[in-house]
């Protein structure tokens, strides 16, 4: 079943309330081989990109930034 126009705008409201935008820039083929590491681990390709920074983010608490 397709979604109605009015659910996509709802959507779109929602995640421009609820989330910020960060454009990421890799390599060309950087990205399938990112995808591809995600996919194996069962996570999405943003799920395992917040992961990652927030382990990174927690490994460096405590070091001279």
């Amino acid at each position: 079943m397709p979604i109605s126009d009015s659910q996509r705008k709802a959507v779109r409201k929602y995640n421009e309330k609820a989330y910020d935008r960060i454009e990421l820039k890799v390599p060309k083929g950087r990205k399938q081989t990112i995808q591809a590491h995600a996919t194996a681990l069962g996570e999405s390709l943003n799920g395992f990109v917040n992961r990652a920074i927030d382990e990174t983010v927690e490994r460096d608490k405590g070091t001279d930034i």
